[in-house]
């Protein structure tokens, strides 16, 4: 039995999950740019103020505040079975892309949300995929860091 989240108003979550058995969920650029364009939707949809993100090749990490935080798991919901049923018909597949239910904690709302904002964007040199956050192009590094200073709203008005 699926035990029940507790989730609170005016929080900021870390939520991160991964892919089956580890397995890649994004083989190109285009899968990248899908899962965006799905996030991009349903941030809309169901009022979620996306705050930092990292999508590495077999996991994902989102950082935001859910307006409504009985609607974050029909975000996640949403979000992951329209990139699943993506993913699996591009890749002639079935089932599960990903482990088990996506993951939470709670950031507060001070310097450390910045900071675990620059960590989950600085995933891609950790994982040596790139030398700087700047050079890998599925994260929030470049957006976030276009205006200098974190500024939530702007997140929030970009283009993803």
């Amino acid at each position: 039995m699926t035990k029940t989240r507790f989730l609170i108003k005016n929080v900021c979550y870390h939520i991160f999950i991964r892919g089956n058995q580890k397995q890649n969920v994004f083989q190109t650029k285009q899968d990248f740019e899908f899962y965006l364009l799905q996030l991009k939707r349903y941030k809309s949809k169901y009022s979620f103020l996306l705050y930092g993100y990292c999508l590495m090749p077999n996991h994902i990490h989102l950082i935001g505040e859910p307006v409504y935080p009985k609607k974050l798991s029909k975000f996640m919901q949403c979000l992951h079975r329209s990139y699943t049923a993506y993913f699996n018909n591009k890749y002639n597949k079935v089932g599960h892309l990903w482990q088990g239910r996506f993951k939470t904690k709670i950031i507060e709302k001070d310097q450390y949300l910045i900071h675990c904002i620059a960590y989950v964007e600085q995933n891609p040199v950790r994982a040596n995929l790139v030398n700087s956050p700047e050079e890998y192009g599925f994260s929030s590094y470049l957006a976030r860091n276009l205006n200098g200073p974190l500024d939530f709203k702007l997140l929030n008005k970009l283009s993803i």
